[in-house]
């Protein structure tokens, strides 16, 4: 059987994005994501999806699917100053976070 094969000539970035809340703190990783991803938009990214967990396994509370134009625009997003002025929020209520770099199928 033939692997799926990646599309190499593609140069935008597209993430899955998996976040953990701290104990008792989804209220807070919700809110500190809603103003984070409005930076999305301004470097040239959107998000495709985002979904939160109903069922309160251990499970990631927050998963997003988030698409930047390429490389750079991805690299703008993360050093955006005001993102990095949120980091303190960010360390309050967000466990774990898990980043995979995909394609869409």
């Amino acid at each position: 059987m033939n692997s799926p094969r990646r599309n190499v000539d593609r140069v935008s970035v597209t993430l899955a994005v998996l976040l953990w809340s701290a104990d008792g703190r989804e209220s807070q990783l919700h809110h500190y994501e809603n103003d984070v991803l409005r930076l999305v938009g301004e470097h040239r990214g959107r998000v495709l999806t985002r979904v939160r967990n109903i069922d309160g396994a251990n499970h990631p509370t927050e998963a997003q699917v988030i698409e930047f134009a390429d490389e750079s625009a991805f690299d703008a997003y993360v050093t955006d100053p005001r993102r990095l002025a949120m980091a303190p929020r960010r360390d309050a209520c967000v466990a774990r976070t898990e980043v995979w770099r995909v394609d869409p199928v």
